[in-house]
């Protein structure tokens, strides 16, 4: 096994994997909540919550934890996805228990004063609105909340400004008694890291936190999806989300799947690159993609365009997805797209960072832990046969289109009818 794994009595996972030939050590506290778990009223929180871990401790204030993190050359941050929250710093082997003691700080004695949380909350509001004000971003968004309109998963990580707005120091600790708790908890590191150790420092430096257990999440469809999700923007370009129901985490085809979605979508080669941007210049960005969750998951193209474009790009998308289904794809598109994912999975096995996020997620989120070899001989394996068995899975159905434009909605959406169907 590539990596060693630790279930303390209080029900925190450690897990490490020790990397030859590395000085350097990431380490990830990594947390299993995220906005899918927020009811309306909390939109928005876990993300609050990543921002509030910094904002200081009964020993520390903000200030004085970056000054502690930039005294060991660390370098540190955060992030919240929509099932999972993680804080992590990459730093020198040598400053292992002075990383750890932080981020432990940080994440089991975070104060959560109100005059902070005042402050920040204008910080992520800015965020909210430099999101809205970035169209290209922001028509994700939309595309997640037509894909699960009745579910958290469509509603977006950041929140919204009256629902982050109202949020106090009652809110923030209620949240993270509830959701900050050890089941729920995966610590994770990679590099030049003694399993041993680590362990040691997790019982340490986390057993102030709440027991608990890892957070269920209910099964979820996306049956329920909308037509059609137009907002009215005064922008140079059209953006433009074409969405159809994916695989969700951990799916057995999903080897087959990431191969048919570089083919149709990744790089330069794809087809989609070389239909809409190469052929008939149409846009300068294209791509493809697939967002998968615990259960669920979804399949998208992205473009951005001029707006008299539209329908063109639109037709389009929705032609090589279709050919792509009717008629598969070749052996020599197969292979070209098996050397691209797996040159990219051992390239990003050369960072720490990338070895431990695949721990800590993987980990957090029940997925299977593969090595990198073991990833590129999944990949390698793949066969055409598979690509055509996955391919009903992922582009069949009525999509969901996703539009930011100078257009009215009901205008685009007439419009954009005609071409892929009511």
């Amino acid at each position: 096994m590539f990596y060693q794994k630790t279930v303390l009595t209080n029900g925190i996972t450690v897990m490490s994997e020790k990397v030859a030939g590395f000085r350097s050590v990431t380490l990830g506290l990594w947390v299993g909540v995220g906005s899918r778990d927020e009811t309306p009223e909390q939109g928005g929180i876990s993300h609050f919550m990543e921002h509030m871990l910094f904002k200081g401790t009964p020993t520390r204030t903000a200030e004085d934890l970056n000054i502690a993190f930039d005294q060991i050359g660390a370098e540190n941050n955060a992030f919240t996805s929509k099932e999972c929250t993680c804080f992590y710093a990459r730093f020198i082997d040598e400053h292992l228990e002075r990383a750890f003691e932080l981020l432990g700080d940080m994440l089991v004695n975070s104060t959560f004063e109100q005059g902070c949380i005042d402050s920040e909350r204008e910080v992520v509001i800015e965020e909210i609105a430099r999101s809205e004000d970035t169209p290209e971003d922001y028509v994700f968004d939309l595309a997640t909340a037509a894909a699960w309109p009745d579910d958290a998963l469509g509603r977006p990580i950041l929140g919204t400004r009256p629902v982050v707005g109202a949020f106090d120091h009652d809110d923030c600790v209620a949240y993270h008694d509830a959701r900050y708790t050890t089941g729920n908890l995966v610590v994770a590191a990679s590099g030049n890291v003694d399993h041993g150790q680590l362990v040691e420092l997790a019982e340490r430096y986390l057993s102030g936190l709440p027991a608990g257990t890892r957070t269920v999440r209910p099964a979820v469809t996306c049956d329920s999806r909308r037509r059609f999700s137009v907002m009215k923007k005064e922008t140079e370009q059209a953006h433009i989300v074409y969405t159809l129901p994916g695989l969700p985490l951990d799916d057995p085809e999903r080897w087959a799947a990431t191969l048919l979605d570089t083919v149709l979508g990744s790089g330069m080669s794809s087809r989609l690159f070389q239909e809409v941007r190469e052929k008939r210049g149409l846009a300068y960005a294209v791509s493809s993609y697939s967002s998968s969750y615990q259960g669920t998951g979804i399949y998208s193209v992205y473009a951005g365009t001029r707006p008299a474009n539209l329908e063109k790009v639109v037709d389009i998308i929705h032609r090589e997805l279709a050919k792509a289904l009717e008629e598969g794809i070749t052996a020599e598109e197969l292979a070209r797209a098996k050397e691209t994912v797996a040159s990219q999975i051992v390239l990003r096995g050369e960072y720490t960072q990338t070895r431990m996020g695949a721990l800590g997620r993987n980990e957090v989120l029940g997925c299977e832990l593969l090595s990198i070899d073991d990833q590129e001989r999944r990949v390698r394996a793949v066969s055409l046969d598979d690509v055509a068995k996955v391919a009903p899975r992922l582009l069949t159905g009525t999509p969901t289109i996703s539009v930011i434009s100078p257009f009215e909605p009901d205008d685009v959406e007439a419009r954009l009818s005609s071409v892929v169907g009511e």
